[in-house]
């Protein structure tokens, strides 16, 4: 839903309604990029597996359920292409390549924490919606 799509009574006693009430279309294109980042499937449950430590790619596979390692490869060069993360590669032999937030990258822990104790809250209430609409189908 977008902005233009809340109703007054929507937003009643929000702080700056009415100068959130329209996005200039830099800022509209500043929210869905940066929302198109974080908000896909991998790229929280990467930056919340990296707080606080420095992985390898092994390691990143071994603690996100489900990621292929090509999809892990594609998002680390999103995030590390948008300041989120860097990557280290230390001339070993074998080669040794190690990811870890940047300072930017760990501004989204708090947020990534926050989205993610709600969905555990209200995933049981999702799951049961879920069902009652598809048992009306």
């Amino acid at each position: 839903m977008s902005l233009t799509h809340i109703g007054d009574s929507d937003l009643a006693g929000f702080p700056d309604y009415e100068s959130s009430c329209s996005v200039d279309e830099g800022a509209g294109r500043a929210i869905r990029e940066v929302l198109d980042r974080v908000g896909d499937k991998w790229s929280l449950l990467l930056i919340a597996t990296l707080r606080g430590d420095t992985l390898r790619f092994s390691e990143l596979l071994k603690h996100i359920p489900g990621i292929s390692q090509r999809m892990l490869t594609l998002t680390l060069r999103q995030l590390e292409r948008d300041g989120l993360i860097s990557r280290t590669a230390h001339a070993e032999v074998p080669p040794r390549v190690e990811y870890e937030l940047t300072a930017l990258g760990a501004t989204l822990i708090p947020i990534a924490r926050t989205i993610g104790d709600w969905a555990m809250e209200n995933h049981p209430a999702i799951v049961e919606s879920r069902e009652r609409y598809d048992a009306r189908r």
